[in-house]
């Protein structure tokens, strides 16, 4: 038995793209970085993708509503922290909005890059983490697009079942990948 078609009329309202889009699963990632102050800033993202091998590029979309736009945008660097299922907590923590992200108990899993002091933040025990210098910003309706050139990878062995963004809710597949 097939499902019924949602046949959708032009143009396209915000309501149904954010439904039609929730059947898309994407990784959950917690992008980090300093801001002009040397504090540390950082944010859920269900938007970064790998964008090319020669040179290693990736991108990550922040809301332009987000508090960490800004230092986003403006930092030379920035770190993607792969979660697992264990994350869920900190994904949860780090994607609401007005929180000092850092400023709780949580916070202590974070630390600076290996062999930097000023680096942007890692989270202890991810399942992988690529730090990056940032390339270019190019506004995108209401996010903004961040390109960085991976100048780290740390990748854990012993990885868990990665945790994704999936009808709105953080998810664990529960099958980590051999």
């Amino acid at each position: 038995m097939s499902a019924p078609v949602r046949r959708l009329a032009a143009p396209l309202d915000a309501d149904t793209f954010r439904e039609a889009m929730s059947h898309l699963a994407t990784a959950v990632s917690i992008v980090t970085t300093t801001d002009d102050r040397g504090r540390r800033r950082g944010f859920t993202a269900g938007s970064v993708v790998s964008v090319s091998l020669d040179p290693p590029l990736l991108l990550v979309g922040v809301d332009n509503r987000s508090s960490c736009l800004n230092a986003l945008t403006g930092s030379r660097e920035f770190a993607v922290n792969v979660l697992g299922e264990s994350h869920r907590g900190l994904a949860a923590l780090f994607a609401r909005h007005g929180a000092d992200r850092f400023d709780t108990a949580d916070a202590h899993e974070f630390a600076p890059w290996p062999g930097s002091q000023d680096g942007p933040p890692l989270l202890a025990g991810t399942n992988a983490a690529y730090r990056c210098t940032t390339v270019n910003s190019v506004p995108a309706g209401d996010h903004h697009l961040v390109i960085g050139r991976l100048t780290g990878v740390v990748m854990n062995e012993h990885a868990e079942p990665p945790l994704v963004w999936y009808r709105r809710a953080f998810v664990a597949t529960g099958d980590p990948h051999q």
